[in-house]
């Protein structure tokens, strides 16, 4: 199993050339497939979810397609999962994680993962880097109150009857993605801190120069930036 968690994609050369050594071989030799489900959550989810395809775009894959796991659903397996077997990466977007969460099972592609990633390079930017991670954050008491996933670390709503917590548990760490980024203002050290006393896992706190490379059990941090590990363990 090979991934790459970034909190903000392939964003300087050290994450670059981190991808490329997961993929075995220059981007421009590879395909990939890219998910921007997780932009539907917002409000301008359709504009978000062009700029990201664009972005991967301007790394010069071979060939980059589009999974969307709303579709899914209304689509047998065989009209998707052969393709999706043949890509060298998937390449799953930032957004809402919860609503990113739901149709991750939901579509039944959290199910499918794990064998799709036997061959396959697993690339998360933000809210799919959490989506690895064994359980998201989301405040318990709104979600009994009214209903809907609230993630009060990063003031994230998820649509009504939308949302889900579970992550996929590719890693048994956890990660928060955007520390002292401009886009998200709350996510000071200090707010991470907080963040990583509520749980008991290991959390990385990275900000959008930073990724964490995992081969099998083994992870990596990779940053031209600032990241903190929580709750380190002796032993791994």
């Amino acid at each position: 199993m090979k991934l790459l968690l970034t909190s903000a994609g392939a964003s300087n050369p050290s994450i670059q050339a981190a991808l490329v050594d997961l993929l075995g071989r220059p981007v421009a030799e590879c395909t990939a497939a890219h998910v921007p489900t997780a932009m539907y959550g917002y409000e301008g989810g359709l504009g978000f979810s062009t700029e990201m395809f664009r972005a991967w775009d301007a790394m010069g894959w071979k060939e980059l397609k589009t999974l969307e796991l709303t579709a899914l659903p209304s689509m047998t397996e065989q009209l998707w999962r052969p393709e999706l077997e043949t890509v060298d990466a998937i390449l799953v977007g930032g957004g809402n994680t919860a609503y990113l969460a739901y149709w991750f099972y939901q579509s039944g592609f959290a199910a499918a993962l794990p064998k799709l990633l036997e061959n396959t390079v697993y690339v998360g930017v933000s809210a799919g880097s959490m989506m690895c991670t064994p359980v998201l954050n989301y405040d318990a008491d709104r979600l009994e109150r009214d209903g809907v996933y609230y993630d009060d670390e990063y003031d994230e709503l998820t649509p009504l009857g939308a949302g889900d917590h579970r992550g996929v548990g590719l890693v048994d760490f956890l990660v928060r993605p955007h520390l002292h980024s401009e886009d998200f203002p709350d996510m000071s050290l200090a707010a991470m801190e907080r963040a990583a006393a509520k749980v008991d896992r290991e959390l990385y706190a990275i900000d959008d120069q930073t990724a964490i490379k995992v081969v099998d059990d083994q992870a990596e941090v990779v940053s031209e930036g600032e990241w903190h590990r929580f709750n380190e363990r002796s032993a791994r």
